[in-house]
């Protein structure tokens, strides 16, 4: 079966990662080196610029946070989120 196609602009997909990612918690700092609603480590918020909008990715807005997803995309595919963007059939 073909995997349905995801418009990666609007919210829509990225709140598909969220919730596999975060449970949807756009403000989680787990403890485990990963922050926000998309998990993002501290090293790829920086990569692309997330720094800008806030010091950690947790402490950014889910706006902010879904800009620099978009821009993470860009360089590096869905494999930037693996699981979920396999279990939300982009992969």
């Amino acid at each position: 079966s073909s995997a349905p196609t995801a418009s990666v602009s609007g919210g829509g997909v990225w709140d598909t990662i969220a919730q596999c990612e975060s449970s949807g918690n756009w403000a989680m700092n787990s403890g485990n080196g990963f922050y926000g609603g998309l998990q993002f480590t501290q090293q790829s918020w920086q990569y692309v610029g997330g720094t800008q909008y806030a010091a950690m990715p947790h402490q950014a807005s889910k706006g902010q946070q879904i800009a620099a997803a978009e821009r993470l995309l860009a360089k590096q595919g869905w494999g930037a989120w693996p699981a979920c963007s396999r279990r939300a059939g982009l992969r």
